[in-house]
């Protein structure tokens, strides 16, 4: 398990390591084929600030070698907002006063053809953390549903048990997102004070279990703003090379959610700049040439525009952070507010203009089965 390999660090000392790391542990890192954690802590660390420029060109090599010149492209789509937690960054928040949606069969029906018709074939169902109301009976009865829709299903839901989850890859979930948030213990409690997510240890363990049903592909990563996103992104490192050497036919991907204003007000974040956050996705992929690297809406046209040239894989477009929002509901009902608003249209047509290829469909299922 993870947490007896978590638990032999100390956040402090994590962030000590960090910002104490010289240009010489940069460039010793950056002359390394198979950079270890020691050396992504140098990547990451303010002592690689000059160095950005040359780890953006080792990072474009690097991602191109193994991932060619191509962007996948995927909608969200939220099929509820009702949630049993308190979390003080999030929209879908139990103690935020607005109207809850779950969305009926009919709905979810009329959401996937709306998607559908942009041409996408890779669909994230996303939920609140409801148990009961928006449990597992809940998400095979949508699934049977969307997957007449869409040939590759990812989903980001409530943390559930290896059983749930191999039913879930039978049902035909490709692969499962989970973000611990922050790897700070500390500002963990502080950040959920109220229901099941506030179980820190049971949350850490999450992608352990989803490892253990044998889902092709697994998401994590760390909500950057609630604390230092240095250390975070360590912990974060730290918890990928665990996975992949004790899970290792599964797939891997991380993304790199920034705190972003929500429905229930606007969140008090620790600054990371958009320098930041090219020096942070350059050091994942010189970390990890085989790493696939999303960023979501949440970031600016102008920086998305430029950033996929540097080892981002994957792209969400078109996003909808509210359920029912591509067809169903116009009011705001939104877990965070988006940056990039453009068209999935006008966003591929970006993509080609830099020279890279569309890749609406990555995976099918039947590239599993055996003839």
């Amino acid at each position: 398990m993870f947490k007896q390999i978590f638990q032999e660090y100390n956040w402090k000392d994590a962030l000590d390591n960090i910002y104490s790391k010289e240009a010489q542990d940069v460039v010793n890192a950056l002359r390394k084929e198979k950079p270890d954690l020691n050396d992504f802590a140098a990547f990451i660390s303010p002592a690689a600030e000059p160095f950005l420029e040359q780890m953006a060109q080792k990072s474009k090599v690097l991602t191109e070698e193994r991932f060619g010149k191509t962007i996948s492209l995927f909608a969200p789509l939220y099929l509820s907002n009702e949630c049993q937690n308190i979390c003080t960054y999030c929209g879908f928040s139990l103690n935020n006063d607005l109207r809850r949606k779950t969305l009926t069969d009919s709905e979810i029906e009329q959401e996937c053809k709306a998607v559908k018709s942009m041409g996408f074939e890779h669909i994230l169902l996303v939920t609140g953390e409801a148990n009961k109301r928006v449990g597992m009976p809940y998400f095979l009865n949508a699934l049977s549903i969307v997957k007449s829709y869409f040939s590759n299903v990812s989903m980001e839901v409530q943390p559930l048990e290896v059983e749930d989850y191999i039913s879930l890859q039978r049902a035909g979930v490709h692969s499962i997102l989970v973000y611990q948030e922050t790897y700070d213990e500390k500002a963990y409690a502080n950040y959920h004070p109220k229901g099941k997510k506030s179980n820190f240890e049971y949350r850490l363990a999450t992608p352990d279990r989803i490892g253990k049903s044998g889902m092709h592909k697994i998401g994590i990563g760390a909500l950057l703003g609630l604390s230092d996103w240095r250390t975070d992104s360590f912990f974060s490192a730290m918890h990928l090379n665990y996975l992949e050497k004790t899970f290792w036919q599964s797939r891997y991907a991380i993304s790199f959610p920034r705190l972003r204003p929500f429905s229930g007000g606007k969140v008090d974040s620790k600054v990371m700049s958009d320098r930041d956050l090219v020096q942070l996705i350059c050091a994942f992929r010189l970390f990890n040439q085989e790493l696939d690297i999303s960023l979501s809406t949440r970031e600016s046209e102008h920086f998305r525009n430029h950033v996929i040239h540097v080892g981002v894989t994957t792209m969400s477009a078109g996003s909808k952070t509210n359920p029912g929002g591509y067809s169903v509901e116009t009011k705001s009902l939104e877990q965070f507010e988006i940056d990039d608003q453009r068209s999935p249209q006008v966003i591929s047509q970006m993509i080609r203009s830099r020279r890279k290829e569309v890749i609406w469909k990555d995976w099918d299922l039947a590239y599993d089965q055996v003839n």
